[in-house]
C-alpha cells in the first residue's frame, strides 16, 4: 500500500463523527466480557477496538445503534474500506472483530440474528514471511555494539529475539522475574495467556547477563521496575520504539530498513533453525504456536532458499 493512500485514510479517519455514547458503552461491554471468557491478549483488544469504533463512527451508522444493523450496512462498509484503500488483511481482520461482536450479543440474547454470519472474509493471499540471511543478521547485531546502558538494552534484546523467536509483544513485556540465568531459560507469555519455556543460547545469554549487570541498574535508577528491558529513561520500552531502534541499526548496517521488522527476526530464527535441520515440531514449541500448521509455512520459506540457491549455483539452474 502506498504512503499516499495511508496518508488519505488517516485524513478521512479524522473527518468521521464520534461514535454516539450509546455504541462506546456497546463496544467497551463486549471488550470486557471478551476478556473475561476467552483472555485474548491486549494487543488483540486493543486492534478489536479500533476496528468497532471504526465501525461505529461511520457515517451511515454513527447515529445507528451497533445491535441494530443489518447484513446490507456491514457490506456497504467493508466495500467502502476497500475502495478506500484498506488491504484484504485488515479487512480480514475487521470480520473477525464484527464476527466476535455479534456472537456475543447473540449469545446474551440481545438479538434474534447476527448480520454477519453470511459476510464472506476476503481472500488472503499466503505470504512468506520475510527472513534475513544469516550474514545479514550478523551484521545488524554488529551495528548494535554500544557499550551505553541503552546500547546495550538494544543489543541484549536483539540478541535475546534472535536467539529464542519472540514475539515482539513477548519481548517488550518480559518481566524481570522471567529470566533463569542459572537455567538459562526464559518463561514467556504468548498468545492467549498460554506460558512456555524457551532456552537461551549462550550468546544471547552472555549479552543479557551483560545487561542485567552492567545496564539495567543504571537505566533503573533508585526505581524498581517490572519490565526486564528498559529504555534510557528507565521507562518500558513500547514495540513502536523497538521497532524504530531495528529500523536505524537496519541503515547502519547496510541493509535496506523496508526490509527489516522486529518480527521479521522471529521469521529469522525459525527459517535459520529449519535450514540447520530442526524439527518442525520443537520449533512449534519455542515459537509458541497453537496448531503446527502455522509453523509449516517456515518450510516453503526454506523450501525457497534452496530454490534460489540451485538456480545461482548448478550449471542448468
Amino acid at each position: 500500500m502506498t504512503s499516499a493512500s495511508v496518508t488519505t485514510r488517516r485524513l478521512a479517519a479524522r473527518a468521521l463523527p464520534p461514535a454516539s455514547p450509546e455504541n462506546l458503552a456497546l463496544i467497551e461491554t463486549f471488550l470486557e466480557r471478551l476478556w473475561a471468557e476467552s483472555g485474548v491478549s491486549r494487543h488483540t483488544l486493543a486492534a478489536y477496538r479500533r476496528d468497532l469504533e471504526g465501525l461505529a463512527r461511520w457515517p451511515d451508522l454513527h447515529a445507528t445503534r451497533l445491535s441494530r444493523i443489518d447484513r446490507q450496512c456491514l457490506f456497504a462498509y467493508l466495500a467502502q474500506r476497500t475502495v478506500a484503500g484498506y488491504s484484504a488483511r485488515s479487512n480480514a481482520r475487521l470480520l473477525s472483530a464484527v464476527r466476535a461482536f455479534y456472537a456475543q450479543l447473540l449469545r446474551r440474547g440481545e438479538i434474534s440474528t447476527d448480520p454477519s454470519v453470511d459476510l464472506a472474509p476476503p481472500t488472503i493471499g499466503r505470504s512468506l514471511p520475510k527472513a534475513l540471511s544469516e550474514s545479514e543478521v550478523e551484521a545488524l547485531l554488529a551495528a548494535a555494539d554500544d557499550d551505553s546502558p541503552a546500547g546495550l538494552s538494544v543489543r541484549a534484546m536483539i540478541e535475546l529475539m534472535y536467539a529464542t523467536g519472540l514475539r515482539v509483544s513477548e519481548l517488550v513485556d518480559l518481566p524481570a522475574l522471567s529470566v533463569n540465568l542459572r537455567q538459562g531459560v526464559l518463561r514467556v507469555r504468548g498468545k492467549g495467556d498460554k506460558e512456555r519455556l524457551v532456552p537461551v543460547g549462550d550468546e544471547a545469554q552472555h549479552w543479557l547477563e551483560r545487561y542485567l549487570r552492567e545496564a539495567r541498574p543504571v537505566l533503573a535508577g533508585r526505581r524498581n521496575p517490572e519490565a526486564l528491558f528498559l529504555g534510557s529513561r528507565g521507562q518500558a520500552l513500547s514495540r513502536q520504539h523497538f521497532w524504530m531502534t531495528v529500523k536505524r541499526l537496519a541503515a547502519r548496517a547496510g541493509i535496506d530498513p523496508a526490509r527489516v521488522t522486529p518480527h521479521g527476526l522471529r521469521h529469522s530464527f525459525a527459517t535459520h533453525l529449519l535450514n540447520h535441520g530442526a524439527d518442525l515440531r520443537a520449533l512449534q514449541m519455542l515459537l509458541g504456536h497453537a496448531s503446527l500448521s502455522t509453523t509449516q509455512i517456515y518450510t516453503l520459506v526454506a523450501r525457497e532458499g534452496l530454490k534460489r540457491l540451485h538456480q545461482a549455483h548448478h550449471p542448468r539452474g
